[in-house]
């Protein structure tokens, strides 16, 4: 095989030409040729924005619905349960009950019922446990 070297070897003139200043004026030739009118730029990060904030508002809201159901709103104990809660304690009796109230709550207790004799004596009558009604 033949040792080729590069510098020995005879060269072959290229097909283009570079026209005369042609490099000096290119800059100015480029920039005449340009469109005047720039195009708009949209971000795709101004849509990431959006929905990285859409999300966080939904998890906000999905945090906060919890909070706003999980406790009464309300202070007041419930009368049905409260009514419930002293019936199923046997060790409360109704004179325990009757020492506990102060004067203020037997006044706000304290109704008159108007009951005419015809209902008395028809309750009296129809009831069987009448010796334990006089008693109490």
């Amino acid at each position: 095989m033949k040792t080729f070297k590069l510098e020995n070897e005879p060269k072959i003139k290229s097909g283009f030409n570079i026209p005369e200043h042609y490099f000096e004026n290119f800059s100015e030739n480029v920039m005449r040729n340009l469109p005047r009118n720039e195009p708009k730029v949209i971000s795709i990060f101004k849509k990431r924005k959006n929905l990285l904030m859409i999300a966080a508002a939904i998890l906000v809201v999905a945090l906060m619905v919890p909070i706003f159901y999980s406790s009464p709103s309300s202070k007041e104990i419930d009368s049905v349960a409260l009514e419930n809660y002293l019936s199923y304690q046997t060790n409360i009796t109704q004179y325990d009950l009757i020492n506990a109230l102060e004067s203020e709550d037997i006044d706000k207790i304290n109704t008159t019922v108007a009951l005419e004799n015809k209902t008395i004596e028809d309750i009296l009558a129809t009831n069987p446990d009448l010796e334990q009604l006089i008693n109490e």
